[in-house]
């Protein structure tokens, strides 16, 4: 039975993964992806699996989302990333709930897969999402780095996992490493805020300890080790190239 709900996901270049995601959400009446001109076949899948396609050129991760919203003609939105989808678990919970909704806006735990396992330390989870809600009472709020949506009114918590594809290989987390550390440093200049050699020196220090030993990350194996300096190196990118920004 269709929801009254639209599914919502930004792309660029997700064919690996849009049907799954697409997939994952079968009571959907309506899908619309807002791609930022892939060159894979991103667009076609998705078209295949009955989304509505719309170009838009990338406007940075919180306005394409506040644009995706907006076209979304449903009284509910699940807003999804192309690389994540929900367990069968929570398709069940949201189609439950749906029929008698108690609240404005639902988060949900979200899980991630790297490195050949479920991560369940470091950080890593059950890193709560907001991402279903009222169309209506929602908007996305942040800067250009660590986007949410804000809802008017009370939140209820789900119990089941959104699943997240988060990285493909340890070549796609440097990368990805590398993108968020640049818009990172990026927002820091925004807001004025000035380099310092201790924060250079001690915050990528300080992320480690916390990711590997405070939150478990240990637990997770050598995964938890690579996931805790990878978490270390995008802070160290980050102040590294706000200092770039501010010498040169």
């Amino acid at each position: 039975m269709k929801l009254p709900l639209s599914l919502v996901i930004i792309t660029l270049n997700e064919e690996k993964y849009i049907a799954d995601c697409i997939m994952s959400v079968p009571f959907a009446s309506e899908i619309i992806v807002v791609d930022s001109f892939s060159t894979d076949k991103t667009s076609e899948i998705a078209q295949g699996e009955g989304a509505k396609v719309l170009t838009q050129k990338f406007l940075g991760y919180r306005k394409q989302k506040q644009f995706a919203l907006g076209v979304a003609t449903q009284e509910w939105v699940l807003s999804l990333d192309a690389d994540e989808r929900l367990s069968e678990e929570l398709q069940n919970e949201i189609s439950s709930i749906l029929g008698n909704p108690k609240f404005n806006g639902y988060r949900m735990p979200r899980c991630s897969f790297h490195l050949g396992r479920w991560i369940r330390h470091g950080g890593w989870y059950p890193d709560y999402q907001t991402r279903l809600f009222r169309k209506e009472l929602a908007k996305w709020s942040g800067g250009e780095v660590h986007e949410h949506v804000v809802v008017s009114g009370s939140l209820g918590t789900l119990k089941n996992e959104i699943q997240h594809f988060v990285f493909s290989d340890l070549a796609d987390q440097i990368e990805t490493n590398n993108e968020f550390s640049s818009l990172g440093a990026r927002e820091l200049a925004k807001q004025n805020r000035r380099f310092s050699l201790a924060k250079l020196v001690f915050k990528p220090m300080g992320k480690f300890f916390e990711c590997y030993f405070w939150k478990l990350g240990f637990l997770d194996g050598v995964a938890g080790f690579i996931i805790a300096l990878g978490a270390a190196q995008s802070l160290f990118l980050k102040y590294s190239k706000l200092w770039e920004a501010q010498e040169f």
